[in-house]
């Protein structure tokens, strides 16, 4: 077995005892962390459980504080702000205590870093028992850059972090975080440079990035970290009635962004509060944050935009593991967990995909990447009324929340999981819209594998290992031993003849394991 590989192995059996634990104990399986992120429009908690490389969201709470509201016109947090956001950060202090939560990293960015009054915000905080670390413009970029890369491992380009107070940007490549620049341009202080006329925010933004040093480079993504962007992003979303409601790797063209500045501006707002998913606070943010977006991505000659559900909090969850765990895959982790708690028996997804291999040698990486996340996904839904076993494994390759996937991959995951369970071999409706016929195809296939390794094996590993598919020319051979025969049985002939019949091919039963 090669090296990687043998990582990633060992990695998924740890990842099983891990949900095992998670399933069968009162007291948490690992240690529980939180983030309390104190930004200019927002006070957020959240905690983090489970594998580290990807962990599960146990809690997830917001109150729209707005300390940065008034700091374009008099540099300081309001007092009503400041005691609104004092309440929250006291109410997440008390619910990580009674979580038992072990570690808790309470940050603030442009609002609490550039007000006059920021200080006092901090001694207040500390009073609570709170530790405030405040970020500097660069570490809020890294941040949100590192964010990115836990989500999307291979990004390859500038990231820009949109917040209430400042705007950051950051270069990406190889999984390392290059320039970073951190500028005065959030959604709140906005409305004051387009006062100026047309093309002030034009010349502002020319201005700073000139300023900074920036160093562009034309043609590359530009990867969309932030509230108001992502937002933005749903409201693409709701135009191209887009079949997928998940946001995390959504892509637009680069002159998408001018196109939704002149739509934005002539849509009512009682329509934009319609869009699932948008909060009512996001809606006044989203024609400066497009103005803001088109005139950014139009001067770093941007290719594409690609959005990022992750950013700073992921990010500095990121950023603290050691060098083996970040090289975990995310998709893979989360498929495992996932695989584990929902399964009947000790999971075997990875014996699943070694025993299917063998039929689709032209899988390339990307593609045996998804086939093994749906491996490891091929016992989640037998809890699941049997009419309804297909339908739930879509909806958890479609909507459950993972990243390190794209819209074309989870479509490829969801027809597989679909056939696994029992569904048409057929394209389902709206997943063509994400992937191509072949890829589609491709996946029902992997399913119809699946299945009959599920019913060959009744959901255990035992019988996998003692037997094995091979591919001869235009026929598939089940081998199994003498001794073992007894295990083909009729519902074993069926799903063999089924993926057979599928592949244009013949099949037939060798004893021994030649």
């Amino acid at each position: 077995m090669a090296g990687p590989d043998r990582a990633m192995n060992s990695m998924l059996s740890r990842v099983r005892a891990m949900a095992e634990t998670m399933a069968t104990s009162p007291e948490p399986a690992t240690a529980r962390s939180a983030i309390i992120d104190i930004g200019s429009n927002s006070v957020r908690l959240v905690v983090y459980d489970g594998p580290r490389r990807i962990p599960f969201i146990l809690f997830n709470e917001k109150v729209m504080a707005g300390l940065g509201a008034s700091l374009a016109k008099t540099g300081a947090i309001e007092p009503e702000a400041m005691e609104r956001g004092l309440r929250a950060i006291g109410r997440f202090a008390h619910l990580c205590r009674d979580m038992r939560v072990t570690d808790i990293r309470c940050v603030a960015t442009a609002a609490v870093r550039d007000a006059t009054n920021g200080a006092e915000f901090i001694t207040r905080a500390k009073a609570m028992g709170l530790t405030v670390e405040l970020l500097s413009g660069a570490q809020e970029a890294i941040g949100a850059a590192m964010g990115v890369l836990s989500g999307i491992p291979d990004a390859d380009g500038i990231v820009g972090d949109l917040g209430g107070g400042s705007l950051e940007l950051a270069r990406v490549r190889k999984g390392a975080v290059e320039q970073t620049i951190s500028l005065p341009l959030g959604v709140l202080r906005l409305p004051q440079i387009r006062a100026k006329g047309p093309r002030a925010l034009d010349r502002c933004v020319a201005k700073m990035l000139e300023k900074a040093g920036w160093q562009a480079e034309p043609d590359l993504p530009f990867y969309l970290v932030g509230g108001s962007w992502r937002s933005l992003a749903r409201f693409d979303m709701q135009l191209t009635h887009f079949p997928l409601p998940v946001v995390h790797q959504y892509e637009m063209s680069a002159a998408r962004a001018e196109q939704l500045t002149r739509i934005i501006s002539h849509v009512d707002k009682g329509r934009l509060k319609q869009i699932p998913a948008m909060t009512g606070s996001r809606v006044p943010t989203l024609p400066d944050a497009a103005a803001l977006l088109s005139v950014v991505v139009r001067q770093l000659k941007s290719s594409r935009m690609i959005v990022s559900a992750y950013g700073l909090r992921e990010g500095l969850l990121y950023e603290n593991l050691p060098d083996d765990i970040r090289a975990h895959d995310p998709l893979l982790v989360a498929a495992e967990a996932e695989g584990e708690a929902q399964a009947r028996f000790r999971g075997h997804g990875d014996r699943i995909d070694r025993w299917i291999a063998p039929l689709f040698p032209d899988d390339d990486k990307d593609a045996r990447r998804i086939r093994r996340a749906a491996c490891l996904l091929a016992d989640v839904s037998w809890r699941a009324n049997p009419d309804f076993r297909a339908e739930r494994g879509v909806e958890i390759a479609l909507h459950s929340n993972w990243v390190g996937i794209t819209a074309a991959e989870r479509a490829m995951l969801g027809q597989a999981l679909h056939t696994h369970f029992g569904g048409d071999v057929g394209t389902l409706p709206n997943l063509d819209r994400m992937a191509s016929p072949d890829a589609l195809r491709r996946a029902a296939l992997w399913g119809l594998a699946i299945r009959l390794a599920q019913r060959l094996s009744g959901g255990v590993e035992g019988p996998l290992a003692i037997s094995h598919l091979e591919r001869h020319g235009d026929r598939i051979d089940l081998h199994l031993r003498d001794e073992d025969a007894d295990l083909y049985g009729e519902a074993v002939e069926r799903r063999l003849r089924n993926l057979a019949q599928a592949m244009g091919l013949k099949y037939q039963l060798l004893g021994g394991q030649g």
